[in-house]
């Protein structure tokens, strides 16, 4: 070992002045106390990320290929293309679309109801190696079974096509007779069809009108004033004054209900119900609704009235499912706002036909999910559709949880500088203290850089002590929040418990950052002590 080290183990503790040790104890407290907090923080922020990233993924695909139109018909042979690209381990269809879900009494709105594949989203009876693209069943409550999501014969919906009037025809000379023909007439102008078609109406109306006016002027001669003659009833009809039977103080029900026989509730019915097409919900939108397994839920489109599509007027659709499993992500928006149904049932609800809202890819590497997806924006580059990754989708909630930890780090770095300065502080005073003893030591032959050497291992030494116990410190802390769980308020959070994620290279990164402040907080008394002067050190004795 050489003198600068032993020198500045000497000056650690002081025997003849008691307060330089009591000074190096507290600069190693207050490296140690920063580099807790900080370890602490990072390791919960991390774990934020870390749990955000897992509930976002537990729903969502890694990557999202959606078109520019609202008519994606050609989604196979994009999933053909894109199951080729190196690191895409799974591919499916998808459509989402915010409906109303209604229970009882209770009613839920803007859920947004997914539709899947069940076999490539979910597994549900694939065959051969197929990957889910979903990791949904690790999150289904006991008793949920998926495999009654797609009933036994479904196929994808057939596009709606608006059934238009015939072009009436007309025969040759109906030009003059305005008589319509079905099977003549192929060459004369549609507009001319129906003029004629309105022509002929008008004549029959006036024949009409003329074949009633003498026969009213008749049975009204007879007295001048006299009321309109009554229009002639069929035989058999009800004559005279007629009040309804219990008179006109009936009491109409306050609720209009029917009976069962007239109006049968399929949701009674547990045939019925059994078969109906399946569909999964969140637990916090199951408990918000009263539902359970087994039980029946309305699904209804979100159209206020009546709405023109495809050339037809069209009431909004409403169809009922059969709750088949509940999920819990962990996640309040995911939990109260989710719910996923076969892809092929869900198509009913608009007359798209088999149109999917995009494709949903399932990838080997999460970390590399925005490199594949920029290749497959590539491979599809024909501007019709759009590329985008898990982070990208959820670009909000990840940007502002990064920005949480890069500013929570950088405050609590600021109190590894506070103990910096108390390390800057302990040393001037050993310099000041030891002026004598560095002297001698000029004069007996110790150079510049030994004697600045002396006191770098002895900001080095407190700058390590106390890294070491602040980490140890952190790890404690740490595994205190995982084995007692420090609840939080999910509706805030989204998440009921504090998460906490230790990773090695984050406590390595805490403690180089404290060592390396801790050394550089020892070169200002260093390098006065390393100018030092033998004379002026024997000048104050």
């Amino acid at each position: 070992m050489s003198y600068p080290i032993e020198v500045a183990l000497r000056y650690l503790g002081s025997k003849k002045r008691a307060f330089i040790s009591v000074g190096t104890t507290f600069a190693i407290l207050g490296v140690a106390l920063g580099v807790a907090a900080l370890a602490t923080v990072m390791s919960v922020t991390g774990g934020f990320q870390a749990e955000f990233r897992e509930k976002v993924l537990g729903v969502n695909a890694h990557v999202l290929v959606i078109k520019y139109s609202t008519d994606f018909r050609e989604y196979r042979s994009i999933m053909e293309q894109v199951s080729k690209v190196p690191g895409v381990v799974g591919v499916a269809p998808f459509s989402i679309n915010p409906m109303m879900l209604t229970h009882g009494d209770a009613t839920a709105t803007g859920v947004l109801v997914k539709g899947v594949d069940p076999a490539r989203s979910l597994g549900v009876g694939a065959e051969g190696a197929s990957t889910a693209v979903l990791d949904l069943p690790r999150h289904i409550l006991p008793g949920g079974d998926l495999a009654g999501l797609r009933r036994p014969g479904s196929k994808p919906a057939e596009r709606a096509v608006p059934s238009l009037p015939d072009v009436p025809l007309l025969e040759p000379d109906a030009g003059a007779r305005g008589a319509l023909a079905p099977d003549a007439g192929a060459e004369l102008d549609l507009l001319k069809a129906y003029e004629a078609r309105i022509l002929e109406d008008e004549r029959a109306a006036a024949a009409r009108d003329a074949a009633l006016t003498p026969a009213a002027e008749a049975e009204g001669a007879p007295g001048a004033g006299a009321e309109e003659a009554e229009v002639a009833l069929d035989e058999g009809a009800p004559r005279g004054a007629i009040e309804p039977q219990g008179g006109y103080g009936s009491v109409l029900p306050d609720d209009d209900e029917l009976p069962p026989e007239v109006d049968p509730d399929p949701c009674a019915d547990k045939e019925q119900i059994a078969r109906m097409p399946g569909i999964v919900i969140g637990a916090a939108l199951a408990k918000n609704l009263s539902l359970d397994l087994g039980q029946c839920v309305t699904v209804t489109s979100p159209t206020i009235g009546f709405s023109f599509a495809n050339g037809a007027i069209k009431p909004p659709v409403a169809k009922r499912f059969r709750v088949i499993a509940i999920f819990e992500a962990g996640f309040e928006q995911y939990d109260t706002k989710l719910a996923y149904a076969d892809l092929y049932e869900t198509q009913a609800f608009y007359d798209q036909g088999d149109t999917v809202t995009g494709v949903e890819m399932k990838v080997d590497d999460i970390d590399k999910a925005s490199g594949i997806a920029r290749e497959i924006s590539k491979l599809l580059g024909s501007g019709l559709y759009y590329t985008m990754d898990w982070e990208e989708l959820n670009h909000g909630l990840f940007t502002a949880l990064r920005i949480q930890q890069i500013g929570m780090s950088a405050v609590l770095a600021l109190i590894i500088v506070v103990a910096a300065f108390t390390v800057i502080a302990t040393l001037i005073m050993v310099v000041l203290d030891k002026k004598k003893e560095i002297a001698v030591l000029k004069a007996m032959g110790a150079t510049d850089g030994a004697v600045l050497r002396i006191f770098l291992y002895q900001g080095g030494i407190i700058g390590v002590a106390g890294t070491t116990l602040g980490l140890l410190l952190g790890v404690a802390v740490c595994k205190g929040l995982l084995v007692y769980g420090f609840p939080l308020d999910p509706k805030v959070y989204f998440i009921s418990r504090l998460p906490v994620q230790a990773r090695p290279q984050e406590f390595l990164i805490t403690g180089c950052i404290a060592i390396l402040i801790c050394l550089a907080a020892t070169i200002v008394p260093s390098l006065y002590a390393a100018r030092l002067r033998p004379a002026e050190g024997f000048r104050a004795q």
